[in-house]
C-alpha cells in the first residue's frame, strides 16, 4: 500500500511538474517585443496516470490484516526481553515506540490506534497471544491499550 501511495505522489508530482514546464513555455519572456501578431501555438501537456495493479482484494484502509497483526506480534517479540530489563516505566515508552513504528509501516495505522486503541489488544490476541501476555507483564498492565500514549 505505501508503494502504491509512493507511485502515485511520483506520478502527481511528475504531472505538476509538465503543467509548470507548460506554463512557463507559455507565459516565458522569450525576447519578442510583443509587435508580432500570430498567436502562439498552444501546449497541451500529456499525463498518463498508470493504473493501480490488482493482486486480488484490497483490505479497508482502517482494517489490520492477519499480515499486519503478525508483523506487530514479530517487532513486540524483539523487545520483550528489553522491555523486562527495562522497567515497566521506561518499557512503556519503547512500547509506545515500537507501536507508532509499526502503525506507520503498515500504511498510517496511527489514526486506527487514535480512534480505538483496543484495536492493539484485539490484533495481538488473534495473532499471538503468547507473546500479547509476555508484553503485559513486562509493561505491568491488565491490557496494551492502556500502556499506550500519544494515540490520543
Amino acid at each position: 500500500m505505501t508503494e502504491h501511495r509512493h507511485r502515485t505522489t511520483r506520478t502527481l508530482f511528475a504531472a505538476g511538474l509538465l503543467c509548470a514546464a507548460a506554463l512557463g513555455a507559455a507565459c516565458g519572456d522569450n525576447g519578442d517585443n510583443g509587435t508580432d501578431d500570430a498567436a502562439p501555438s498552444p501546449v497541451t501537456p500529456s499525463v498518463t496516470m498508470p493504473s493501480p495493479e490488482t493482486t486480488g482484494e484490497a483490505p479497508a484502509v482502517d482494517e489490520i490484516t492477519p499480515e499486519a497483526a503478525a508483523q506487530l506480534c514479530d517487532m513486540m517479540r524483539a523487545d520483550i526481553d528489553t522491555w523486562k530489563d527495562q522497567g515497566a516505566t521506561v518499557a512503556k515508552v519503547t512500547f509506545n515506540g515500537t507501536v507508532h513504528n509499526w502503525a506507520a509501516r503498515e500504511g498510517g495505522l496511527n489514526d486506527t490506534i487514535i480512534r480505538d486503541k483496543t484495536v492493539v489488544d484485539t490484533a495481538t490476541e488473534q495473532q499471538c497471544p503468547d507473546v500479547r501476555q509476555q508484553a503485559l507483564d513486562a509493561l505491568e498492565v491488565p491490557d496494551l491499550a492502556s500502556a499506550l500514549a500519544g494515540f490520543s
